[in-house]
């Protein structure tokens, strides 16, 4: 699996135009919040948002700097997923490969990942994750959701 095929299964777990009051996020469509559509260049209602930048945001904004293309596919997509959603995904990445976290993914983090049991990589990245979504203001509001994402996450994974 590459990009084009976890940007596709990352559009199972968001959606369309959502602007949520509750969501510090603001409007997000396709998850791009229109803080980050709008530094990319986007000048138009999000509403309107297209599909095809979002992909293109998601690529430079999320996968890329992650250094998914290195990564296993299952790991890859959950880091993803995680950047993607907002978190803290590469210091989880790397606490759970069992190196510094630093926060910056780069060879240490991805041949410690790449030499691990990937399913142990998945069942320790999400485990922080939901730790740190539970610690949130918000999880009354989107915790269902979030966990719901999660164990979608951990069933693609374990296919």
């Amino acid at each position: 699996m590459g990009f084009d095929q976890a940007f596709q299964d990352l559009m199972g777990n968001e959606g369309g135009y959502v602007d949520n009051p509750s969501d510090p996020g603001g409007a997000t469509r396709y998850g791009i919040t229109e803080r980050v559509a709008r530094k990319r260049g986007y000048t138009g209602d999000m509403r309107d948002f297209p599909i095809d930048l979002a992909r293109q945001i998601a690529k430079a904004e999320y996968w890329d700097p992650c250094h998914c293309d290195a990564l296993p596919e299952e790991v890859a997509f959950q880091v993803f997923d995680a950047y993607y959603n907002g978190g803290h995904a590469a210091m989880w990445l790397q606490e759970a490969a069992g190196v510094p976290a630093d926060g910056l993914i780069g060879p240490a983090t991805i041949a410690a990942v790449n030499a691990a049991n990937p399913d142990k990589i998945v069942m320790r990245f999400d485990a922080l994750r939901l730790k740190y979504l539970g610690s949130l203001s918000t999880w009354p509001a989107f915790g269902h959701g979030w966990a719901n994402r999660i164990a979608d996450n951990l069933a693609r994974a374990a296919r």
